[in-house]
């Protein structure tokens, strides 16, 4: 027994990583789950096991992995990345996009977030159509919608026509449970429906008009369908949970009631604020934020019991709004205020996120001095060494755009430290090459070449071949 080999969480990993590369995912998916048990709530395997339900189509669970990594570390760029990536493999591109532009503002030097942005909204043109390219009259835009479903119908039905046993094969596939979730009280009639197919007598007989009873009950499921589908786009199932739960809590009481009123509006207007950033509208944005903020104001603590951090997030949201528009100096006072709002309420989290929101500011309009204020009075809130390792390399940067080359180099070698204690390999990579840069500065030029050497073998593993020509050049 003295000579079998011990199992450890970093050799459950090593292996399973190995087996999912070599695409055996279920045996893999057997390392993660006992890695777990080892060390549960691990997001880096979370991470891990997500990508790999991910490729044996299990979209779901590896929502929930990814997203249980989200609830360990908001902040954490992989969750956000899977979770974009899940989203996108489920169609829901609009939801995925907001993730994608969560962790590329988070990250914005992570490439594969602008990439994400990229065939996210390609998707959504391809599905919805660019509507540039659509020109609707004010009197006849309901008909025109109204041809163009009639002619989908139309083309359904003959598809059905032909075809009717593959309809019914695609609807078997459906779960039973997701589709009475999003049809309602109209399940029992899709339910009747798919019934009345399996009377045969019944199927091929005809109306006094001479229409087959099979095109009318296959017509009837399509639109059903049709139905269900939209709502699924709309609005899919992962993200009904929450307004779920208020619901039947507000059934409870009318007090509740109200309360669950006013969570669903709130859930409804912040989604749609999130949504109009990622999708570059940012004045409008920044309206319904600013309208969304006014009305909470007028609301009780009682009504809304998350006011205050509801607040602090509005700010936030104005602040991003202003600085996706070129407004630095609006951007600036809204964090500004997210940031006093966040003291003034004992809210670390609210007072992080501002922190960090100014520093970026005062970056971009090249106040070095200013951004390294905000970052180095946020080092004592960063909850993981992997938000230290980002933090303490952008504190670095400001420090080398300032001339400070010396002390640029001490915060590179703390970055570093922090992401070997992640074990992230593309922030020791930075770190490596903030340190580099920093003593080429300072002309210790041996020690400058023997970062670079080992910064390239780190571009090697991420990989990346724009990073490899860099530090070669």
């Amino acid at each position: 027994e003295e000579n079998l080999p011990v199992v450890t969480f970093g050799n459950l990993m090593t292996e399973g990583t190995a087996l999912s590369r070599r695409g055996q995912h279920d045996k893999a998916l057997g390392c993660f789950n006992e890695a777990l048990k080892l060390r549960a709530g691990d997001k880096h395997c979370l991470i891990t096991r997500s990508k790999c339900f991910l490729k044996l189509g299990d979209t779901e669970n590896s929502l929930k992995d990814a997203e249980a990594s989200l609830q360990i570390d908001k902040t954490f760029p992989e969750g956000l990345y899977q979770k974009a990536e899940t989203l996108y493999s489920m169609g829901d591109f609009e939801f995925a996009l907001v993730f994608y532009h969560r962790g590329r503002r988070l990250r914005p030097d992570i490439h594969k977030f602008q990439l994400g942005i990229n065939k996210a909204e390609e998707a959504i043109i391809n599905c919805l159509g660019n509507p540039s390219a659509v020109k609707l009259e004010n009197t006849e835009e309901l008909c025109f919608v109204s041809r163009q479903a009639e002619l989908r119908r139309r083309k359904d039905n003959q598809q059905q026509q032909n075809k009717p046993t593959k309809e019914q094969k695609r609807m078997k596939k459906q779960s039973p449970k997701t589709e009475q979730q999003l049809l309602g009280e109209l399940y029992a009639d899709k339910a009747y429906l798919e019934k009345l197919l399996k009377d045969e007598d019944l199927m091929q007989s005809s109306t006094r008009q001479g229409i087959k009873v099979m095109d009318l009950v296959l017509d009837g499921i399509s639109y059903l369908n049709h139905r269900r589908d939209f709502w699924q786009q709309q609005k899919p199932m992962y993200a009904r949970v929450y307004e779920r739960e208020l619901l039947r809590q507000g059934r409870r009481q009318d007090k509740k009631q109200k309360s669950s009123d006013i969570g669903r509006s709130i859930a409804k207007d912040v989604e749609d604020i999130e949504l109009c950033l990622a999708r570059g509208s940012a004045e409008e944005s920044c309206r319904k934020a600013e309208r969304m903020l006014r009305k909470i104001q007028g609301w009780t603590e009682e009504e809304v019991p998350n006011k205050n951090e509801l607040i602090g997030n509005l700010y936030s949201s104005i602040g991003n709004a202003h600085l996706a528009m070129g407004q630095m100096e609006a951007a600036l006072q809204s964090h500004k205020m997210d940031l006093d709002f966040a003291r003034k309420n004992a809210l670390t989290d609210a007072a992080s996120r501002a922190l960090d929101n100014i520093g970026h500011v005062h970056a971009r309009m090249g106040r070095f001095q200013q951004a390294i204020s905000a970052w180095e009075e946020k080092i004592p809130l960063a909850q993981s060494s992997l938000e230290k390792a980002w933090l303490f390399h952008e504190i670095g940067r400001c420090y080398l755009e300032l001339d400070k080359a010396e002390i640029a180099q001490d915060y590179g070698q703390k970055s570093l430290q922090s992401a070997d204690e992640e074990g992230d390999v593309e922030w020791q990579l930075h770190a490596t090459v903030l340190v580099a840069q920093a003593q080429v500065k300072l002309k210790d030029y041996h020690s400058a070449i023997m970062n670079f050497e080992r910064a390239l073998e780190k571009a090697k593993l991420v990989p990346s071949e724009a990073a490899q020509n860099g530090i070669i050049a």
